[in-house]
């Protein structure tokens, strides 16, 4: 799904910065992909977005085995 309209970012794109550049706050975010940083409208989104990935990478990283058997 699309967050940000005005520099095309998506939730995806969001997860996978997460997982991958370990960002873990709106200012990093906004700084990689400019979420929030024109219009404003995604900001709520892209910030609860972020925190469910954000809260799914340290569930992973505490329990590796969690994810893989779900």
């Amino acid at each position: 799904m699309y967050v940000c309209l005005c520099h095309n970012v998506t939730d995806s794109d969001i997860r996978r910065l997460v997982q991958t550049e370990g960002v873990c706050t709106m200012r990093e975010l906004s700084r990689q992909l400019g979420v929030a940083t024109q219009c404003g409208r995604c900001g709520q989104c892209a910030k609860e977005i972020l925190r469910e990935a954000v809260d799914a990478q340290r569930r992973e990283a505490a329990c590796p085995g969690l994810m893989a058997a779900a």
